[in-house]
C-alpha cells in the first residue's frame, strides 16, 4: 500500500502538495517581465502547440511521466486534477472488473460448466466491453486526438463530453450543438448502436438459458406405467407417490433456477453501472487527500518558512513538530485506514462478485483428534 502511495504520487506529481521538476516542463512563459507581467495577476499560456515559434508557449511533448509541474501553480488546476483523476478512476475500475470476469473463464473451465461458460462469462463479456470497456477506449481517444490548437476538428474547446456522448449513446439521440456532442470518428453513430443492441440482446442471453434447460430436463423426465395388478397397483400407487414428492422437488427446483438466474442476471447489469460509479470513491479519497495536503502546508509549514532571520528560525522549529504530527497522524495513520477500509470494499462487493461463488467444501483443519475419533467410531461398527 505504502508503494502504491507513492506511485501515485509520482504520477500525479503530489509530494506534500509540491510538485518536483523532474524532467522539465513542456510550457514555456514566453511574457516581458517589465510589461505583461508587472500588469497582470493572471496570465494564460498559449496551449496550441502548431503556433509560431515567438507565440508557442507548450513544446507538445507531454510530460514523461506523471502531470507536469506547471499545474501546480495554474489557478485551474483542481478542475484539471479533478478530471484526470475521475477519468483515470473509471479506467481502473473497468479494468478489475474486467478482470474479475475474466477469471470466472477459470471456474467454468473448473467446474467442466460449459453451460455457464456460454451464457454467463460470454455475455457478461460482451455486456460489460459494450458499454464500459468502451467507454474507457473513448477516454484514451480524447486524450491522443485533441490538443490546444484552434482548429474545431482537434481543439480542446471540442473535444467531446463522454458523460454526454455515453448518455446520447444509450438513447440513440445525436446533436450537433454544441460542438462537444458532435460525432467525433466516421461510423460512430452505426458502431455505437451496435453496440447498445448487442449490450440489451446480453440480457436474455444470461437470463433464458439456464431455466429453459431445467425446464427442457424436467420434461424429458419419464412417468411411471401403472400396474395391472392389485398387489402391483398398490406398488404403482406408492411410486406414484414417490414420483409425486420427486415432481415437487423438481418442480421447486425449477423455480429456484429462474429466480436465481433472474436475481443473477438483475445484479450484474445494474451492478455494473453502480459498481463503476463505486470506483469514484478513488477520485474523491485523492481529492480530499490532496486538500489537506495542502491545507497543512498552506496554513501551518509555509508559516515557519515564510519569516526570516532568528525569528524565521524558532518559528520554523516550533512549525515542524506541528506539521510532522498533523501529516502523519491525519494524512498517513487516518487517511491510510480509510483508504484500506475503501480498498477492501472494493474488492470484496466490486471485484469478487464478479467470480465468487462462496460454495465448495467447508475448510475443517488438520487434527489427530478427529482422526481418531474417526478410527474409534469405524472400529464401533465393525464389531
Amino acid at each position: 500500500m505504502g508503494a502504491f502511495s507513492v506511485y501515485t504520487g509520482l504520477l500525479y506529481n503530489d509530494f506534500f502538495s509540491k510538485s518536483a521538476n523532474l524532467f522539465g516542463s513542456s510550457w514555456h512563459a514566453k511574457f516581458e517581465v517589465d510589461g505583461y507581467l508587472k500588469s497582470s495577476k493572471f496570465v494564460q499560456l498559449n496551449p496550441d502547440p502548431h503556433a509560431n515559434a515567438t507565440l508557442r508557449m507548450y513544446e507538445g511533448n507531454p510530460y514523461p511521466v506523471g502531470v507536469d509541474p506547471i499545474w501546480a501553480v495554474s489557478v485551474n488546476k483542481i478542475s484539471f486534477s479533478n478530471s484526470l483523476k475521475m477519468k483515470m478512476s473509471i479506467i481502473l475500475g473497468v479494468s478489475q472488473m474486467l478482470f474479475g470476469v475474466v477469471l470466472s473463464l477459470f471456474n467454468h473451465l473448473h467446474s467442466r460448466d460449459r453451460m455457464g461458460l456460454l451464457t454467463e462469462f460470454v455475455p457478461q463479456l460482451l455486456f460489460l466491453s459494450c458499454i464500459f470497456v468502451y467507454l474507457c477506449g473513448m477516454v484514451f481517444f480524447k486524450w491522443l486526438s485533441f490538443d490546444g490548437s484552434p482548429d474545431e476538428a482537434t481543439g480542446a474547446h471540442c473535444a467531446p463530453s463522454l458523460l454526454i456522448h455515453l448518455i446520447n449513446m444509450c438513447m440513440f439521440k445525436y446533436s450537433d450543438d454544441p460542438c462537444s456532442a458532435k460525432t467525433f470518428y466516421s461510423g460512430q453513430k452505426g458502431f455505437q448502436t451496435f453496440l447498445i443492441l448487442l449490450a440489451v440482446a446480453c440480457v436474455p442471453w444470461m437470463l433464458v438459458p439456464r431455466p429453459l434447460q431445467a425446464y427442457l430436463r424436467e420434461k424429458k423426465r419419464p412417468w411411471p406405467s401403472s400396474m395391472p395388478h392389485e398387489a402391483e397397483e398398490d406398488e404403482s400407487d406408492e411410486a406414484r407417490l414417490a414420483s409425486a414428492h420427486e415432481d415437487a422437488e423438481e418442480h421447486e427446483g425449477l423455480s429456484d433456477v429462474i429466480v436465481h438466474q433472474a436475481i443473477h442476471t438483475i445484479e450484474f447489469v445494474l451492478g455494473c453501472v453502480s459498481h463503476t460509479a463505486s470506483y469514484l470513491r478513488l477520485w474523491a479519497l485523492s481529492l480530499a487527500h490532496a486538500q489537506l495536503s495542502e491545507v497543512l502546508w498552506t496554513m501551518v509549514f509555509r508559516n515557519g518558512l515564510g519569516q526570516s532571520g532568528a525569528f524565521g528560525i524558532v518559528m520554523l522549529v516550533a512549525v515542524f513538530p506541528m506539521w510532522a504530527v498533523l501529516t502523519v497522524s491525519v494524512l498517513m495513520i487516518m487517511e491510510g485506514l480509510s483508504a484500506f477500509l475503501h480498498a477492501l470494499r472494493l474488492h470484496w462487493v466490486e471485484f469478487q462478485s464478479k467470480f465468487y461463488k462462496g460454495q465448495g467444501h467447508k475448510f475443517v483443519a488438520f487434527s489427530f483428534q478427529a482422526i481418531r475419533d474417526m478410527k474409534n467410531f469405524d472400529n464401533m461398527l465393525d464389531s
